[in-house]
């Protein structure tokens, strides 16, 4: 068998089928937004830890997973947050994907009640190949049923590349809106020149209110909208976080130009410093001849405070949707 084409086979049928740009997408969520607008780095403040865990197309054995982890504050010395972040990527035990990168954001008073924060962000992505436990369609004997040895010798080089992106964050009153764009280098992830991996650039939009239900303000509404897209491929969200004191529920609705519709839900509880937060997400709509799974993932995670920093009403805070 052609080395070439085997190859090619073993990235098709590992990559899960909502990567846009050979990338994972994990959709929106704001527990990591960080990676996707730098602009959002120290906008609560407080120094936070976040670790994240997500399992694509669970129950169906595709050995799909991600790991994030994640730490923004903001330092008066720099008039503005910083924070550094680390995810990777396992993709059927054949790819992996890791990225670890740091991102600035200056924060800006633009009016009476108007910020603005223009964050960068750059960031080195590595992939790499780990072929010992991959099948080849010549190990393959259908009469006997077994696996035979393999006369392919496929090399498991990866390639590391530079990646930067960039974004603002609008805040007025009880309404915050973000705008990025991500890998404006557009890195190449091809090692062998065989396959076009470039990433291409992806835009991103974030917008989320604020908003108290009743007298009480330990009762909250906080609708979101979020918007992606990167080259052909077009994702669009809308929903709610219902909020008190101690507990959060989601619900959000997820459409694409695959014409695809998915409907994710969580919950998040929180007390002090630690917050606990679990999210579903199932699809409704399959555009793809109906091939999609219904259970497209599930994330779990925890958020820490780790300082607490003297605002005296310098900076503008904010609380980010607890999805």
């Amino acid at each position: 068998m052609n080395r070439c084409f085997a190859l090619i086979l073993l990235i098709i049928i590992t990559l899960p089928s909502q990567i846009a740009g050979q990338e994972t997408s994990y959709g929106p969520g704001y527990q990591m937004i960080m990676r996707d607008n730098p602009a959002f780095s120290g906008s609560e403040t407080d120094g936070k830890l976040r670790l994240s865990y997500l399992n694509f197309y669970p129950g169906n054995n595709y050995n799909l997973h991600s790991v994030y982890a994640s730490y923004d504050s903001y330092f008066p010395r720099i008039h503005g947050g910083a924070g550094l972040y680390f995810s990777n990527d396992y993709l059927g035990g054949i790819v992996n994907d890791v990225r670890c990168g740091l991102s600035y954001a200056y924060f800006l008073q633009a009016g009476e009640n108007i910020y603005i924060n223009a964050g960068l962000s750059a960031a080195l992505y590595h992939r790499g190949f780990s072929f010992g436990n991959a099948i080849l369609p010549d190990q393959i004997n259908p009469l006997e049923d077994i696996v035979l040895p393999s006369g392919e010798a496929l090399a498991a080089s990866g390639r590391t590349v530079f990646d930067i992106g960039a974004g603002f964050l609008f805040i007025s009153g009880k309404i915050i809106g973000g705008v990025s764009i991500n890998h404006l280098s557009e890195p190449d992830l091809s090692s062998s020149g065989l396959l076009n991996e470039t990433i291409n650039r992806k835009l991103n939009l974030q917008l989320a209110g604020d908003f108290n239900m009743g007298k009480k303000a330990n009762l909250k509404l906080r609708p979101l909208a979020t918007l992606e897209m990167q080259r052909k491929f077009l994702s669009g969200g809308a929903g709610a976080v219902f909020e008190s004191s101690f507990i959060s529920f989601s619900l959000l609705a997820i459409g694409s130009n695959e014409n695809n519709l998915d409907l994710q839900t969580g919950f998040s509880l929180h007390s002090g410093k630690l917050n606990f937060f679990y999210n579903y997400r199932f699809n409704l709509i399959s555009g793809n001849n109906k091939m999609m799974p219904f259970s497209l993932l599930y994330q779990t995670g925890l958020a820490f405070s780790l300082n607490h920093f003297d605002k005296r009403n310098s900076v503008k805070t904010i609380n980010y949707p607890k999805l």
